[in-house]
């Protein structure tokens, strides 16, 4: 048996949290496509490094197999070689473009470097 005075009752608390809820649950997607961003920097940064320590031109290679190995864009591919190693950083600007979510948040800029052994050919 329920008073008269309580009807609806759910409906408002659903009608107030909803939006909340919708705020958080578009605010989980924005930090996985982030997170989809960084491992996709850490990946093109891996091949760039590879390709960079057996080639002849380590920054024609570096950036050319960074922009081989994601779909990314625009990629920022620094090379610095010594004698015994090659270390790549790459750097994307990754913006928060999801609805309602993305304009709360700030552009993120995603880096991830890898050195490896410099083997020239």
């Amino acid at each position: 048996m329920t008073k008269h005075g309580d009807d609806g009752q759910a409906t408002v608390e659903l009608a107030l949290a909803l939006p909340l809820l919708c705020l958080l649950l578009l605010g989980m997607v924005q930090v996985a496509v982030i997170g989809r961003g960084q491992l996709a920097v850490q990946l093109a940064a891996h091949e760039a490094v590879r390709a960079a320590a057996v080639s002849a031109d380590p920054d024609a290679a570096a950036t050319a197999a960074a922009h081989h190995a994601v779909s990314l864009r625009p990629l920022n591919v620094q090379v610095v070689t010594n004698a015994e190693t090659v270390t790549v950083t790459v750097s994307y600007i990754d913006h928060t473009d999801v609805s309602m979510v993305g304009a709360l948040l700030p552009d993120v800029t995603l880096e991830a470097s890898a050195t490896m052994a410099f083997e020239p050919p």
